[in-house]
């Protein structure tokens, strides 16, 4: 599976921002797929995942009702709108996939992060 995320930037707190992950390979059917973010000095989290196929979906407790994550199969594509920004929210975005949609620590396809800096 290769994964190429797009669409970070920087906004202002309140506001709100998209991310793509563009997603190839003849297995990704059989994934889910997810965004995770690492804040400068912290771990690697997981934000919110999807199941390629039947879409599923699961989220952290501290993006529950602020973000959505949602595919388009015509497309190949993976978005995470996000809305109600808060400035902890300032991360690179990873878009990965994974096996398993529950157990984060199973993704292992990785694409290169996006920035997103969320300013108060």
């Amino acid at each position: 599976v290769q994964l190429q995320a797009s669409g970070g930037g920087l906004v202002q707190a309140g506001g709100s921002l998209r991310l793509s992950c563009a997603a190839s390979g003849r297995t990704v059917s059989r994934y889910a797929l997810g965004w995770f973010r690492q804040a400068p000095g912290k771990e690697r989290d997981f934000v919110a995942g999807i199941h390629w196929s039947g879409g599923s979906t699961y989220y952290a407790d501290s993006v529950k009702g602020r973000f959505t994550i949602s595919r388009d199969h015509a497309a190949n594509t993976v978005y995470l709108q996000m809305n109600s920004l808060k400035s902890e929210d300032t991360a690179v975005y990873y878009c990965a996939a994974g096996p398993n949609l529950y157990s984060v620590r199973t993704y292992d396809y990785w694409g290169q992060g996006t920035q997103v800096t969320v300013s108060s």
